[in-house]
């Protein structure tokens, strides 16, 4: 018996080994992730897919999870899309700097891999309320 898929997400992350643990933690919970290494492999993906929701690294090589979630928030068709950022800068302000950057929400690295799902479920089911 197949589950059924509760959403796909998009995960923008340039390590791997992030990408491989987020797919498999998500995966098992229920979620179809597909994931993109640049921003620009990002905008592909979100322009051939449908997507529920995008995790989205801030620190990244060629453009980081800021300027990118702009970009993407830019787009009509893209801006009921949740972005959350997952990201290590944990300082004072980082979390603002995301929200103001376009984000709806802001998930601290080392991901807690216990809640991650419900953290997404919120964001999902807030996105279509």
């Amino acid at each position: 018996m197949t589950q059924e898929v509760k959403g796909t997400i998009l995960y923008v992350e340039d390590n791997p080994d992030n990408r491989n643990l987020i797919r498999r933690v998500l995966g098992a919970d229920g979620y179809s992730v597909v994931d993109a290494v640049n921003a620009e492999q990002a905008i592909e993906k979100l322009e051939g897919n449908h997507i529920d929701l995008v995790l989205m690294d801030i620190n990244m090589p060629d453009m980081d999870g800021y300027t990118l979630t702009a970009k993407i928030k830019a787009i009509q068709k893209f801006t009921k899309i949740p972005i959350v950022a997952v990201t290590a800068n944990v300082m004072r302000g980082d979390r603002e700097k995301s929200l103001e950057a376009g984000c709806d929400g802001y998930i601290q690295k080392p991901i807690d891999i216990d809640t991650l799902a419900q953290q997404i479920e919120r964001f999902i089911i807030r996105s279509t309320n």
